[in-house]
């Protein structure tokens, strides 16, 4: 599979909208690049043109985008490039996204704190032959453990 993947260095241009679809949660947003270089008569950094680009991220990057980022923020982008074009008004545009792989506020240019996401654990459907736990409850059972039920542990944290 020929796919271009890029890594881009730049800061968010729009707030994250975030929204659930049939195959996942997506938070999309506009991201702005902006080609900086050392002017060496002015001993200083210029900037150059800025670049625009959509970046997708599905399920709980998205999630984790949405909850994360606000505009203004400096990321790092990495993902797939698509290009494509559309005929707008009469005149033909080209838009460019990114389907981000993986995205994390830019450390060169600030601190960030990370928290771990908490994510959900599935508990197993009782197998056929034993009551409803529902039913289990209105036997005067409440507060029992159903056989089987995984206990949930926090996250070791990793230094």
């Amino acid at each position: 599979m020929n796919e271009t993947t890029v890594t881009l260095v730049g800061n968010v241009a729009t707030g994250v909208e975030y929204r659930e679809t049939p195959s996942g949660g997506v938070a999309r947003f506009r991201f702005a690049v902006t080609a900086r270089r050392w002017v060496r008569e002015q001993s200083a950094w210029a900037d150059g043109s800025t670049s625009f680009y959509t970046v997708s991220a599905w399920r709980s990057l998205g999630a984790n985008l949405a909850a994360s980022v606000t505009v203004g923020d400096p990321l790092v982008v990495h993902g797939r490039l698509r290009v494509r074009e559309e005929e707008r008004d009469g005149r033909r545009k080209t838009f460019v996204d990114v389907d981000a792989v993986a995205a994390g506020h830019d450390l060169a240019r600030g601190t960030a704190a990370f928290r771990r996401a908490v994510r959900p654990v599935a508990v197993p459907e009782p197998a056929s032959h034993e009551p409803p736990l529902q039913s289990q409850s209105q036997s005067g059972m409440e507060g029992s453990v159903t056989p089987g039920t995984p206990s949930v542990e926090q996250p070791t944290p990793v230094f």
